[in-house]
């Protein structure tokens, strides 16, 4: 299965536990091909810098560097070209469904309420990290 997680799903993974996290091992054991880009990535590391983050990653015993050299060696990392046309008040979101469609994605998650709301987006079903652990579990 191919996956776009969204940054906000990642965080929520890589720094705490529950349903996130569940997801992510799943791209560890190789259930799920974790689908990326640059765009994501650079969100992710931007995001990464929040101060508020930096005593969660010294508990891990991990650093933000650490982390985003996890983050690229799970993922194929693809540069999608831009959608034709702007779907979301949000030009990140936009950039999360560009990505899943050029890189033919089963699904993406997210938390992010505006992604979610475009469900299904042109064939692409959106999913909440619950919806998409469950679809995940459903095809093992």
């Amino acid at each position: 299965m191919r996956a776009v997680i969204d940054t906000n799903v990642l965080v929520s993974a890589l720094l705490w536990g529950g349903t996130p996290r569940a997801l992510l091992d799943q791209v560890r054991n190789g259930t799920v091909t974790l689908i990326s880009s640059p765009a994501l990535l650079a969100e992710l590391a931007r995001v990464l810098e929040r101060p508020k983050f930096e005593v969660i990653l010294q508990r891990s015993n991990t650093s933000r560097l650490q982390t985003l050299a996890q983050v690229r060696q799970l993922a194929e990392v693809i540069a999608p070209p831009p959608l034709a046309q702007p779907v979301c008040r949000d030009p990140d979101d936009d950039a999360v469904l560009a990505l899943a469609l050029s890189a033919q994605a089963d699904f993406i998650i997210s938390g992010d309420d505006d992604l979610l709301s475009l469900h299904p987006f042109d064939g692409m079903q959106i999913l909440t990290p619950a919806q998409g652990l469950q679809r995940v579990l459903a095809a093992l």
